[in-house]
């Protein structure tokens, strides 16, 4: 009789992919408000200007951009180390600038979005990514082989 985990164990390569599909999904809904409005914009930037950001307006911008495109490419897979690396600074900052006074229950999202972030640091896209054929093609090709040596 199989395992009660047997189908998980057989399916286990979904899970990145689908918690990476989750956490891109909900970096862009985050934002796009703020991506599409000028006034949600300025509200943000009204926001990091009352909790003590430097350059409000430019910090706006790069937060919620950054979070933008770097959701969009971590839901596709594509270069999602840099982009996890980029939301893990992003996100750091928020909880030390923003959140670290604030009770457990107000941190949760933005602790799930950086350790998240940080856990696709570590593993990267998995095996269903836009990645994902191009990382086999390069390590199946004799160029690709020749590119992780040392002479």
């Amino acid at each position: 009789m199989p395992s009660p985990t047997a189908w998980l164990e057989r399916n286990s390569a979904l899970g990145v992919p689908l918690f990476r599909l989750f956490l891109g999904a909900t970096l862009v809904y985050g934002t796009q408000d703020n991506v599409f409005s000028r006034e949600r914009m300025l509200e943000f930037s009204e926001f990091l200007a009352g909790n003590g950001f430097p350059a409000p307006l430019f910090n706006a911008h790069l937060s919620a951009f950054a979070q933008f495109v770097c959701g969009l490419l971590i839901a596709a897979g594509a270069a999602t180390r840099p982009a996890a690396a980029v939301m893990v600074v992003n996100f750091a900052v928020a909880l030390w600038m923003v959140h670290r006074n604030l009770p457990f229950s107000a941190n949760i999202a933005p602790q799930a979005m950086f350790f998240g972030s940080l856990l696709l640091v570590f593993h990267g896209a998995g095996a269903f990514s836009v990645a994902a054929p191009l990382q086999r093609r390069a390590r199946s090709s004799p160029a690709g082989s020749l590119a992780g040596s040392r002479s």
